[in-house]
């Protein structure tokens, strides 16, 4: 059995999470690769929403395991709110989650950390997250960070005291302020002792002995493609490799072992923070697809940038990723345009027209170049399958289809995982 691997293709909020819950139930095992508490999934079902941050977005299915992998960061904390925000709704966390003791730990002062380094680039930061990612993974690749087993070591203490000396010399450096840490420190060790009550296993093992048992095992990524350490708009980047190729580190799975990869993208595009965005909108438009999508962050409350879609960096995302199906997202959002744009190239300073994300799209100004086609101008409320698709929704699918060159198997026409039509 091969393992399938669902992501995002844009710059993260494509609604993974709402895939992932509608997929689960073709699938034994779900499992998190990289990123940490900055990703937010939401999933909504029954009138209630959910927000998942650092748990598989397969927990609210009661016959699937859920692992979190090597690759990811995991604040203690977080997780600790997190499980206790969903016991609820009676979900079995001891039979149903599995963590890996080879996952980093985010401690309190990453996230000073964090809050330092932002400060100090003033205008130019990059619109982190806060939550300690970056610091965390900085320390992962210098070899001084700690990892979930060590909590289960006799001198955890110490070497947690040895890594906080270290942070304190950067900190006072930046002459960050240190009083807020006794009380970060107090809420961190209580959680670290509920942390130990968790399923601390070898994940790489288990998902392994899932895959050769011929256990049906799901992949899932956070943030997206465009956001990807070494493939993404870098320095406006996450910390961690966001795409396919970050499952087979994140998770010990080798890449034959790889089958289907899920690309999924929004109707539209969006962005949080800093960083290149091409067909980001800044009129009526903007703000009217913001207020239709309730595109502010899961994660962080901010205001998401909003535009129109950006064909030729789907078609990179999709390149990189080696993707086989595509899932477009939240396609209602644009029933409110009576017509829609596509940025098919990007036009230079010097007048030529490329349509490729080259090294110097960071730098370049890129001036969208679009194709306009009519919108549906309707609402999608009723829609139960794909033939009760208006035509203008059905033409604008097929035209994605063609110029991307990979089917659009999942179209998503509202929140709640009934509103996920399949082709």
């Amino acid at each position: 059995m091969k393992m399938d691997i669902l992501l995002g293709l844009q710059w993260g909020d494509e609604g993974k999470g709402k895939v992932v819950d509608v997929l689960a139930p073709q699938y034994d095992v779900v499992a998190r690769f990289q990123g940490g508490p900055n990703a937010g999934h939401t999933l909504e079902f029954d009138g209630i929403k959910h927000v998942l941050h650092q748990i598989p977005s397969g927990i609210f299915r009661e016959n699937i395991l859920n692992i979190v992998g090597n690759g990811v960061v995991l604040d203690p904390v977080i997780l600790k709110k997190e499980i206790e925000g969903l016991k609820q709704f009676n979900i079995a966390f001891k039979k149903n989650l599995f963590v890996s003791k080879k996952a980093t730990i985010i401690i309190p002062t990453h996230k000073l950390l964090d809050a330092a380094y932002e400060k100090s680039k003033g205008d130019k930061k990059i619109g982190s997250t806060l939550k300690g990612i970056g610091p965390t993974y900085q320390d992962k690749i210098g070899r001084v960070a700690l990892r979930v087993g060590d909590i289960l070591t006799d001198d955890f203490q110490d070497r947690y005291t040895a890594l906080v000396e270290k942070h304190k010399t950067i900190l006072s450096f930046y002459e960050f302020d240190l009083d807020q840490l006794p009380e970060l420190e107090k809420v961190f060790f209580e959680a670290v002792e509920f942390f130990k009550t968790l399923n601390l296993v070898d994940s790489e093992y288990e998902v392994n002995t899932y895959l050769l048992e011929g256990k049906k095992v799901l992949a899932e990524g956070a943030q997206g493609s465009l956001l990807d350490i070494d493939f993404g708009s870098y320095p406006f980047v996450t910390s961690s490799n966001t795409m396919a190729a970050g499952a087979c580190t994140g998770l010990g799975v080798a890449p034959s072992k790889i089958g289907e990869v899920f690309g999924i993208f929004k109707a539209y595009c969006t962005r949080v923070g800093s960083g290149p965005f091409p067909t980001e909108l800044f009129d009526g438009d903007g703000e009217a697809m913001r207020k239709e999508g309730n595109e502010f962050g899961s994660t962080t409350g901010r205001p998401r940038r909003c535009g129109w879609i950006d064909l030729p960096a789907l078609r990179y995302s999709i390149m990189i990723n080696g993707v086989t199906q595509l899932f477009m997202m939240k396609a209602d959002v644009l029933n409110i345009f009576e017509e829609i744009k596509i940025c098919t190239h990007y036009e230079l300073p010097d007048g030529s027209k490329v349509d490729r994300l080259t090294y110097e799209f960071n730098t370049q100004d890129a001036k969208p170049v679009y194709k306009t086609v009519p919108g549906w101008y309707t609402s999608l409320a009723e829609v139960n399958e794909y033939d009760q698709f208006p035509q203008a929704l059905k033409d604008y699918v097929k035209l994605l289809e063609d110029e991307l060159g990979v089917p659009i198997k999942m179209v998503s026409v509202g929140p709640d995982r009934k509103q996920t039509i399949l082709r």
